[in-house]
């Protein structure tokens, strides 16, 4: 009877638990579910009805999505291409750097290792406003304010918390398996690319997916960074959907938010799975 009892509330605390968490889950979807249905909205609309649903005289279709990739004189193609490139190199950049820093540092504990782990570290907490005009100044200077060249800027950004995660998930493997790779004739690089990198998948996956949301999403960096006239992230493409008098086609840019969020919520998905995972073998050891 007791056992009955005690299952009971057991089942009773995971049906709440299962409520709140539906219940938070529905909060923190809300503000995209209300920027979906304003992208079909007409314009004035969207300012006075923003939480009604779209009817039949607020409709318009797509008109939203084809007025905010053919606003202006700058097209949405060359924007989303930007995003695109800048986000795939500079979280190439960052998985590989980070990776091969992180395996140094574990393995070889002197007292120059200890100084750059904790300077990533510490960069962790360093906040980007305090740096930020230094930072444009800088790239300026040395000439990296463009597409091809500011995944170097990320990948200094980057390098805080993918070293952490990195240098975690490497303490965990066992130093046999490299002193197995080393015994077969195999050197430092061959050890790495061959042995360790493979072993790192749950990590690479984690670090690349947190990686790829932040630069996809950010606004601040380019912003700073890049000449506006000629180059254009989405999230900067999107902040110029604005005609004359400052007057901000607000249907457009939800259309456009939505479809800024569209590759990065697939890829997440496809993901999510081995994020925790990544994270707990990062971040229990070390």
């Amino acid at each position: 009877m007791a056992r009955h009892e005690h299952k009971a509330k057991q089942t009773r605390g995971k049906t709440v638990l299962t409520a709140v968490f539906a219940l938070i889950s529905a909060v923190w979807i809300l503000p995209i579910v209300i920027v979906l249905f304003n992208s079909f909205k007409g314009n004035s609309y969207v300012n006075s009805e923003v939480f009604a649903l779209p009817n039949a005289a607020s409709f318009v279709g797509f008109d939203n999505y084809v007025n905010g990739m053919t606003f202006g004189n700058y097209p949405f193609y060359l924007s989303a291409g930007y995003s695109v490139y800048i986000t795939v190199i500079s979280t190439g950049l960052i998985l590989l750097c980070t990776s091969m820093a992180a395996w140094y540092i574990s393995r070889v504990d002197d007292l120059f290792s200890r100084i750059v782990y904790y300077l990533c570290i510490f960069s962790m907490v360093v906040p980007f406003q305090m740096v930020m005009f230094t930072l444009a100044n800088t790239a300026r200077v040395m000439h990296l304010d463009t597409p091809w060249t500011i995944p170097v800027v990320y990948l200094g950004f980057g390098a805080g918390l993918a070293v952490f995660m990195f240098a975690g998930f490497v303490k965990s493997i066992p130093l046999a398996i490299e002193e197995a790779a080393y015994i077969d004739g195999c050197g430092p690089l061959t050890t790495f690319f061959q042995v360790v990198f493979p072993m790192m998948k749950p990590t690479l996956i984690s670090v690349g997916v947190l990686e790829i949301m932040w630069v996809w999403n950010d606004y601040l960096l380019p912003y700073l960074v890049l000449d506006q006239t000629k180059y254009k992230t989405i999230p900067i493409h999107i902040q110029y959907l604005q005609g004359s008098y400052g007057r901000v086609d607000l249907g457009a840019t939800m259309a456009l938010i939505i479809l800024s969020l569209i590759p990065i919520f697939i890829f997440y998905l496809t993901c999510q799975k081995h994020i925790i995972r990544g994270v707990a073998a990062g971040a229990v050891k070390g």
